[in-house]
């Protein structure tokens, strides 16, 4: 699944980050915090490698 903003690709960093213990899992929170718990590692590096080139600050609502 690809980021579909720079926020979502931003809390996928933090939670990949966590993954892979270059953080602290206990730093994270809200967006970053779920991904951690329900993402897997590759999962976490798809979406964290989106391009952000043409992607909006934050999602828009429907």
């Amino acid at each position: 699944m690809k980021a579909t903003s720079k926020a979502q690709q931003k809390a996928a960093g933090a939670a990949l980050s966590a993954k892979r213990g270059e953080t602290k899992a206990s730093e994270l929170y809200d967006a970053s915090k779920e991904m951690y718990d329900s993402m897997s590692e590759e999962e976490l590096e798809e979406m964290a490698g989106t391009q952000r080139k043409g992607k909006p600050q934050k999602k828009e609502e429907d």
